[in-house]
């Protein structure tokens, strides 16, 4: 018996211990022919969306629609930081690599969940302030035993991925903007490319490729024009610059590539999506209009030199926040009987586009929301039929979709398997209006030029119909026919990315803090387990032993709360975020949530005069509402609910950085005491008016 115990233990051992020398050797072992053929290996999830393409699909197909509902809990991580995780891990070798909030970067063991090693960069906490959505990052990226972090504070940094140790690190942010970085790094044939984030601050855009050996730079490729009477980076930028008018160089123009790049390796082409202008409201950024190349675009870019090829612009003279930065997936589609090379994107302005990746000409566009801004699209032009009315002056004008548009950065996946593309959809809709009074302030992320106080009569009656007319779902779009397939309805916004697999699978995070599985060809739900949070970030699935696992990250926030607070969920939130692993069979159960929180407590109204009230309800605008909601009605932290504590260290909070740990920086640089006062005073008073909603958990 004793020899026998042994016995086992031995050879439990010596298991264990060549599969850590097995983990060791194959350390995020990724190079270009890995994957390029990453169907040879299609238990490991090497890149962002698996392949060069982004499908965000995995041919695993040990979880089936037979058999989903037996999937369980294998083992989670806590995540210690009360913020939004959006990334999705990687998986290579026997290891899942993490990316939390401020970049700290985690290995495990992706059968255990033991973990390995942990990195931290020591992002610059002040740098929160500029994230306009929440202190998030999307992924990593690896590379020949290397894994690449992109850090909010503008660092690529490639790590061993065997220890976690720094190899280099280089600063990508030009220091005269507010930029950060949300984006995940992409690797492709040596190079690794980043882009930036900022434009809701007007910073110029770019993306950079960098050697992924040395952290040299090798290209750069600006995404809007500098100053007309200098030289330009580059002829492409010679066309764009006849695109605009005024001085927009001299606030920036936005154009910002915060998140999608893919690589073809058929064409050795770059795909960026180009984000929003800034600042949003056209008459600021380029009196007497212009398309405002490259605004709203994918822009196609020679992979060795960053030389233009092509562009398609989604919205020309955007003023709407309509990026074109949301997934780009690549595909082959037979279409009218001939097999086309495509690139499909369901940006934010309501239309799903299917486009020739080699030439960049549309192929068809149809919309798969509402859209007023827009009826149509011409498909002898590729231009959109643009409603003049939504050409907004300083009277409110309601427009869908809103600023969150149809589809925001959650990733879309796209099974070849069903033909079908997945993603969530949001019908939405808000009152746009030029701010008469607006002035630009340096280092202030604010700066769209957009009114969201002023002729409250008409604001209030469109804030009705929005609460009337809102609805979202998560929707299978045939991209050949250009029509939906089938939905599944939510309640609101704020269920997250998708995965789709060989076991003809949908998986999805949904508001309802459950993880759920559908059936990829009829969407019935097959299968769905609480995980006391809203994995708002898309999932992954591998395969280690033989089993296979689906994995994703658990964390409310980003830029979906800022219309969606935590409390008005319905469910009480872990006290952090969660790494959730799933096997079939998997038994292990989440703690129960202790407790319900912090008590709700009124404050007493405030004594404060109408003007000082008026004045913190504009200073709030300018300030404070891209991530605590417009009218302080939901953001990352709901301000009508704030404790007695809070209320009592407001200042010390605001002005004094006593919470910069957590992401809220200090803005003693831009208000003065008396403007932060101002601010409590009228959030004191948003809370007074809003109570009996509020004390409903509404």
């Amino acid at each position: 018996m004793g020899w026998t115990f042994l016995r086992v233990a031995l050879v439990a051992g010596l298991a264990l211990g060549a599969a850590q020398i097995t983990q060791a050797q194959n350390a995020a072992n990724v190079d270009h022919q890995r994957l390029l053929h990453a169907d040879r290996t299609p238990g490991e999830w090497m890149a962002p969306g698996r392949t060069y393409g982004e499908q965000r699909f995995s041919p695993l197909n040990q979880i089936t629609d037979a058999n989903v509902n037996t999937l369980g809990l294998a083992w989670y991580a806590d995540l210690p930081v009360d913020r939004g995780v959006e990334a999705s891990p990687l998986m290579v070798g026997g290891v899942l690599y993490n990316i939390e909030p401020w970049n700290v970067t985690v290995a495990y063991d992706a059968r255990t969940g033991k973990q390995l090693w942990r990195y931290d960069p020591k992002v610059d906490r002040d740098k929160g302030r500029l994230a306009c959505c929440d202190i998030v990052t999307r992924g990593l990226a690896a590379w020949e035993g290397k894994i690449l972090i992109a850090t909010l504070d503008g660092r690529l940094i490639a790590v061993d991925a065997k220890t976690g140790k720094p190899k280099w690190s280089v600063d990508t942010l030009e220091p005269v903007w507010p930029y950060t970085i949300t984006g995940a790094p992409r690797v492709f044939n040596g190079k690794v490319l980043i882009g930036n984030a900022g434009a809701e601050g007007a910073a110029r855009g770019y993306v950079t490729a960098y050697d992924v050996d040395t952290g040299k730079q090798l290209w750069r490729f600006y995404t809007v024009p500098g100053d007309p009477a200098k030289p330009q980076a580059s002829p492409a930028l010679e066309m764009a610059a006849k695109t605009w008018n005024g001085e927009w160089w001299k606030r920036g123009g936005g154009g910002t590539v915060w998140d999608s790049i893919v690589y073809d390796p058929d064409l050795d082409l770059v795909y960026i999506g180009v984000g929003n202008g800034g600042p949003w409201a056209q008459v600021y950024r380029s009196p007497g209009g212009g398309d405002n190349l490259f605004l709203s675009s994918i822009v196609a870019l020679n992979a060795k030199t960053g030389d233009y090829v092509w562009h398609y612009q989604t919205t020309p003279g955007d003023e709407w926040d309509y990026t074109a930065t949301q997934s780009m997936i690549l595909a082959d589609l037979e279409i009218d009987g001939t097999v086309r090379k495509v690139l499909m994107q369901a940006p934010k302005n309501g239309f799903f586009y299917v486009l020739d990746r080699a030439t960049g000409k549309l192929i068809s566009g149809q919309p798969y929301v509402a859209t007023s801004w827009a009826n149509g699209i011409d498909l002898a032009t590729g231009r959109p039929n643009v409603n003049p009315e939504a050409r907004y002056g300083v009277t409110p004008v309601m427009i869908t979709p809103g600023p969150g548009g149809g589809h925001n950065w959650n990733p879309m996946a796209f099974s070849p398997q069903t033909g079908l593309a997945y993603f969530p959809v949001t019908e939405m809709y808000m009152a746009y209006a030029v701010n008469p009074n607006f002035k630009p302030t340096p280092g202030n992320m604010s700066q769209l030029g957009i009114a969201t106080t002023g002729y409250e009569l008409t604001r209030r009656a469109a804030n009705a119909y929005a609460a009337a007319n809102n609805k979202t779902w998560l929707t299978a779009w045939d991209p050949i026919a250009q029509k939906e397939r089938w939905r599944v309805p939510y309640p609101v916004r704020g269920s997250g990315g998708l995965l789709a697999t060989g076991g003809n699978l949908v998986f999805q995070g949904t508001v309802g803090g459950t993880f759920a599985a559908y059936r990829a060809d009829t969407g019935e739900k097959l299968w769905e387990m609480p995980v006391q949070q809203v994995p708002i970030a898309a999932p992954i699935s591998y395969r280690i032993g033989g089993v296979q696992y689906i994995a994703v990250n658990a964390g409310w926030g980003g830029g979906l709360a800022h219309s969606t607070t935590a409390k008005s969920l319905g469910f009480p939130l872990s006290p952090s975020p969660r790494l959730l692993v799933f096997k079939l069979g998997g038994t292990v159960q989440l703690p129960e949530i202790e407790g319900a929180g912090p008590e709700l407590v009124r404050p007493a109204d405030t004594t404060a005069s109408a003007d000082i009230i008026a004045r913190g309800e504009q200073v709030y605008a300018q300030q404070c509402s891209s991530c605590h909601g417009e009218q302080a009605r939901g953001g990352v932290k709901d301000l009508r609910r704030m404790t007695p504590a809070t209320h009592g260290e407001f200042l010390d909070i605001v002005l004094g950085g006593k919470r910069r740990e957590k992401g809220m920086a200090s803005f003693a640089d831009l208000l003065a005491k008396g403007d932060a006062e101002a601010i409590h005073a009228y959030l004191i008073r948003r809370s007074n008016e809003d109570w009996a909603s509020i004390a409903k958990g509404e």
